[in-house]
């Protein structure tokens, strides 16, 4: 793994020293759009809605529109400007009992990696964390936006999940809700009695994701069996080349219409230049 960002845990006067690590990955297959009829990639332009032209990434900045319709434009030296973006400490504000934190709060998880010779400060806060079966709520600046985050104990390594500020997790208001009747006391028994029969520890290792699997093994079995809907390497690089080709021949051509009547005297004299 590949470390992407770099600072320390500050928790009064103890200074941990870490890197961190996404700890997820995605495994979901990817796909890109191509033309159905020949199988070419789609691309796609940043084209500038005022002026019309092609904007290289360098050329572009981030714009917020605000209610009233007024555009602000700020530039990378403008968010350089922001306390955030020089943080590289990770300030625990209180720890919480684990309970205590909503699920729903959760977002993004990352491994912390000591990144001192010693790593003693950095055992002893994971096994206090263990031992008190609480969470360290922490300010974690990543990419210069600040995050509410929790900082827990997962098997002896330091993790921390960013959590939703409690505005963005929306209010649960269903009006079908609000004259539902209790359910009755054989009807919860029963249902319990159910729970209970399918009761067991969590293993995350017994469940898959079979929809990955399945498209997997479907696309597996095209490009053995061939046919009309895969295109062989060797012919997807020579119909890249054919359609550089293609569109170069296309950009001479709009040269030379552009052009216009140039082309023909420029003939003309090549043949009295013949005939002399």
């Amino acid at each position: 793994m590949r470390s992407i960002w770099k600072g320390s845990i500050a928790f009064g006067l103890v200074n941990v020293p870490v890197k961190v690590y996404s700890a997820t990955e995605d495994h979901d297959i990817r796909f890109h759009q191509v033309h159905a009829k020949d199988g070419g990639r789609i691309r796609y332009n940043r084209v500038c809605s005022e002026c019309g032209q092609t904007v290289q990434f360098a050329d572009i900045d981030k714009a917020y529109d605000s209610e009233e319709g007024d555009r602000v434009i700020l530039t990378d030296e403008d968010f350089e400007k922001l306390p955030a973006a020089e943080k590289h400490e990770i300030p625990v504000l209180q720890f919480v009992p684990t309970e205590q934190i909503d699920p729903i709060l959760f977002e993004k998880s990352y491994y912390l990696e000591p990144d001192s010779p010693s790593p003693k400060a950095y055992v002893l806060l994971a096994k206090t964390l263990a031992q008190t079966e609480r969470i360290a709520l922490v300010h974690f600046t990543l990419r210069q936006k600040t995050r509410l985050a929790a900082l827990r104990e997962r098997d002896g390594v330091l993790v921390i999940q960013t959590l939703l500020w409690p505005d963005e997790v929306r209010a649960a208001e269903f009006p079908s809700l609000d004259d539902a009747q209790d359910p009755h006391a054989k009807e919860l028994k029963m249902a319990g009695t159910l729970v209970e029969s399918m009761a067991d520890d969590f293993d995350p290792t017994e469940y898959t994701d079979d929809y990955q699997i399945q498209l997997r093994q479907l696309l597996d079995e095209a490009i053995r069996s061939g046919g009309k809907k895969v295109i062989p390497a060797a012919e997807q690089t020579e119909a890249g080349a054919d359609a550089e080709v293609v569109d170069l021949v296309a950009a001479l051509q709009r040269s030379l219409d552009a052009a216009g009547g140039e082309t023909k005297p420029a003939t003309a004299r090549k043949t009295r230049r013949k005939r002399a």
